[in-house]
């Protein structure tokens, strides 16, 4: 099926109120064009330097998301155009984003990161660093971010009642964090293989790469 047929049945099993995130890593320009032509206008990006040289090539009125794991002194990179970076996983990197969007004069929305897999390789926060990001004095100064809401990933594998319990997880951690800070309205979690129990666990974000694009 082609790229247009792929979003296009994709769509029909994702509620109104759920964003697609169209992940084009690795994907060449002519392949995100068909995407774009077929109606989809957010794009998630691992690799900072591959999202800017995508920025320069295509139409402006896409939405870039950063879902890889970001490094401080390539924030500078993307400041100009980014529109929502993912895996925001320390106060150090909230800064130096809110550095990078001020000499834009920009506001630029994130999402923290909360480690809730069992695999030790996943960059994340638990709940308490969360809220003591949340909590922290430093935070309010910080003009030119917005916390939107968390992301998180599910450990590798191919139990559904391991992963049901991770998302499951993450949405207490969302929920309870959300009596407190209101403006946190955005949930990302699920990808490909498991976004239609992340939907079900309360996802308002799902991260797709393969089912729109094709394998590797």
């Amino acid at each position: 099926m082609s790229i247009k047929e792929n979003l296009l049945e994709l769509k029909l099993t994702i509620p109104k109120n759920v964003t697609l995130v169209a992940v084009s890593k690795t994907k060449p320009v002519p392949d995100l064009i068909e995407a774009y032509e077929a109606g989809q206008r957010v794009f998630g990006e691992n690799k900072v330097q591959e999202m800017a040289d995508k920025y320069q090539q295509l139409p402006k009125d896409i939405e870039w998301h950063m879902i890889g794991h970001v490094q401080s002194n390539k924030v500078k990179n993307m400041a100009a155009f980014v529109c929502l970076i993912h895996g925001v996983d320390s106060l150090g990197l909230l800064e130096e984003i809110n550095k990078q969007a001020l000499k834009h004069n920009r506001i630029i929305d994130c999402l923290l990161q909360l480690h809730i897999a069992a695999e030790e390789t996943k960059f994340g926060l638990n709940e308490q660093e969360m809220i003591e990001i949340l909590d922290s004095a430093e935070l309010k100064d910080l003009k030119n971010i917005q916390i939107k809401g968390m992301m998180g990933m599910a450990t590798f594998t191919d139990d559904q009642e391991q992963i049901k319990k991770e998302f499951m997880n993450l949405k207490g951690i969302f929920d309870r964090a959300k009596t407190a800070h209101s403006e946190l309205e955005t949930l990302s979690m699920g990808m490909s293989g498991d976004y239609r129990l992340a939907i079900e666990c309360g996802s308002t974000m799902v991260r797709i790469g393969s089912r729109i694009f094709g394998g590797k």
